[in-house]
């Protein structure tokens, strides 16, 4: 393994000395007051791996507010405590139960790669996800199910249906861990579903009563 471990890119260390100078020396007291008093985050967002989703240039985050996961297509799995290696379930886990968060955030995107290769999987368009070595279709296959709620509708529609569908499953399967329907029902925490367009900046917030994504 060794052999294969190379330095940092020289791109990356200098962005590192210029936050170090800059960002870090303005706030150095913020950040040991971090380290010294732990994290305190007020919610957890679930968003995509996608590096065009920059959850906290989006709401202007803090070091320290948000507790953030991200994953293929921002999927949340069912509760599942079968004694396998669930690194999603683990995060929600901890953020409900340890971190105790006010606010558990669902956030899909425009242009999803993994909503995509869902889609072309369901229309028999992606062979090579179908193969029990892909680690990103089986995990895809969460989102399978919501491929019947768009299958009917305009196929130059469907992708984005589809995005939307999948924050909604999500939000479905989070209420199926013990631990955040007891924290909600407690009125200790709330459950948000959102969705975020990434050319125009744009950021819908889905709404239970109509059941529509509904522009912020």
């Amino acid at each position: 393994m060794k052999e294969h471990v190379r330095p940092l890119p020289s791109y990356l260390v200098s962005r590192y000395h210029g936050w170090k100078a800059t960002t870090y020396t303005e706030n150095r007291s913020w950040y040991r007051r971090l380290a010294d008093e732990g994290q305190r985050p007020r919610a957890m967002i679930i968003a995509c791996c996608d590096s065009r989703v920059h959850v906290t240039s989006i709401f202007g985050a803090d070091s320290g507010e948000f507790f953030s996961h991200r994953n293929i297509a921002n999927l949340v799995p069912p509760y599942n405590p079968d004694g396998d290696h669930h690194g999603t379930s683990a995060a929600v886990e901890y953020a409900v139960t340890s971190l105790k968060v006010a606010h558990l955030i669902v956030l899909g995107h425009s242009q999803c790669g993994g909503v995509h290769g869902c889609h072309a999987m369901c229309t028999g368009h992606a062979p090579e996800l179908e193969e029990k070595t892909s680690f990103v279709g089986t995990w895809l296959n969460l989102l399978r199910p919501a491929y019947e709620e768009v299958k009917e509708l305009p196929e130059e529609t469907q992708i984005e249906a589809l995005e939307k569908q999948g924050v909604i499953t999500s939000l479905e399967n989070l209420m199926t861990f013990p631990f955040v329907r007891a924290a909600i029902e407690a009125g200790n925490m709330t459950l948000h579903g959102l969705w975020h367009e990434i050319g125009s900046g744009g950021l819908e917030q889905f709404n239970p009563e109509t059941g529509a994504f509904e522009q912020i």
